[in-house]
C-alpha cells in the first residue's frame, strides 16, 4: 500500500501515514484513525480518562504559586530541597531532596499558575516562573513548560517536549519528543515524535470564512466537520522560523518546511520539502 492510498485506490488519510505507531505511547487514542483529525474528536474524554488521580492541593486555583515545590514519590515537597539544574529533556534536571540526589522529581517554580487541578505532570518534568497551565492537560515525563507558556486546556503532552517561552498551546497533542520553543500557537493540531517548531511558527485553525475546515487528498475535498483544525505534522518533520500552516494542513514524516512559508491546507507526502529551493 503505497503512502496515503488506501487498499481501493482512494487517497485516504490514516493515522499511520504521520505516526510510526509500533510501541507508541498513547496507542489507543492514536491507533486505527482514519481520517487522522478523528483523533482530535477523541482528545477530551481520553483526557478526562487519565486524570482520574488529581493533584494534590498545594495551590490555589489560578493564583501564581508563592513557593517553589516538588512532587516525588508521591509527597509534596515545599521546603528542605536544593535546585542543581539541568536539561530536563535530557534527563539532567537535578534536584536535592533529604539529602538524596535526582531527575525524577517534578518542580514547579514560584510564579508559574495552574488553572485547575485538572492537570497531571509526569516525572522530572519542569514548570518555569510564569508559565500557565489549565486543564485538562495531561504532562508527560521530563518535559519543559519555559516561562511565558500558554497552555490552554484539553492538551496532551508527551515526554521530553519543550512548550517554550509566549508559545499557546490549546486542545492539541504533542507526542514525545516534540518542541515548539519560541513563542509558537498551536491550535487544534497533532505534532509527531521529534517534531520541531522553528521560532514563531504559527499553525492557524480557524478560517476566516466562518465554514468548517475542508482538506484537499487528491483530487478530493473532504470536509472535516470541524471549525476548528490546526495541522496534523507527522514524525521527525521540521518547520522553519515565522512560518504558518493554514487551516487544515498535513504534513506527512520527515518534512521540511522553510522559514516564512505559508502552507496552504491539504495533504503533503512523507519526505515533501515546502519552501524556495
Amino acid at each position: 500500500m503505497k503512502t496515503g492510498e488506501g487498499r481501493d485506490g482512494t487517497l485516504t488519510a490514516p493515522a499511520e501515514f504521520f505516526f510510526e505507531l509500533e510501541g507508541v505511547r498513547h496507542g489507543e487514542l492514536l491507533v486505527g484513525r482514519d481520517p487522522v483529525w478523528d483523533i482530535l474528536k477523541s482528545l477530551g474524554p481520553y483526557l478526562e480518562d487519565l486524570l482520574s488521580t488529581p493533584l494534590p492541593r498545594f495551590f490555589r486555583p489560578g493564583e501564581p504559586l508563592k513557593r517553589t515545590v516538588l512532587l516525588w514519590d508521591g509527597d509534596l515537597y515545599e521546603n528542605g530541597f536544593e535546585i542543581l539544574g539541568g536539561d530536563a529533556t535530557k534527563g539532567s534536571f537535578k534536584v536535592v531532596v533529604s539529602g538524596r540526589e535526582t531527575t525524577e522529581a517534578t518542580v514547579l517554580f514560584a510564579g508559574c499558575v495552574l488553572w485547575d487541578d485538572r492537570v497531571k505532570l509526569g516525572r522530572g518534568t519542569v514548570v518555569e516562573p510564569g508559565a500557565l497551565i489549565k486543564g485538562p492537560t495531561v504532562v508527560g515525563d521530563r518535559t519543559e513548560i519555559r516561562q511565558g507558556a500558554y497552555v490552554r486546556g484539553k492538551c496532551l503532552i508527551g515526554d521530553r517536549c519543550v512548550v517554550g517561552h509566549t508559545t499557546e498551546v490549546k486542545s492539541s497533542i504533542l507526542l514525545d519528543g516534540a518542541k515548539a520553543g519560541h513563542f509558537a500557537y498551536i491550535g487544534d493540531s497533532i505534532l509527531g515524535r521529534d517534531v520541531n517548531l522553528g521560532a514563531g511558527t504559527k499553525l492557524a485553525n480557524l478560517k476566516m470564512t466562518g465554514s468548517t475546515v475542508r482538506v484537499r487528498i487528491g483530487e478530493e475535498q473532504i470536509d472535516t466537520g470541524l471549525r476548528k483544525l490546526g495541522a496534523v505534522i507527522g514524525d521527525r518533520t521540521e518547520i522553519g522560523c515565522n512560518a504558518v500552516t493554514n487551516p487544515g494542513v498535513l504534513l506527512g514524516m520527515d518534512c521540511l518546511v522553510s522559514p516564512l512559508v505559508s502552507v496552504p491546507a491539504g495533504f503533503y507526502f512523507e519526505r515533501s520539502f515546502l519552501g524556495n529551493s
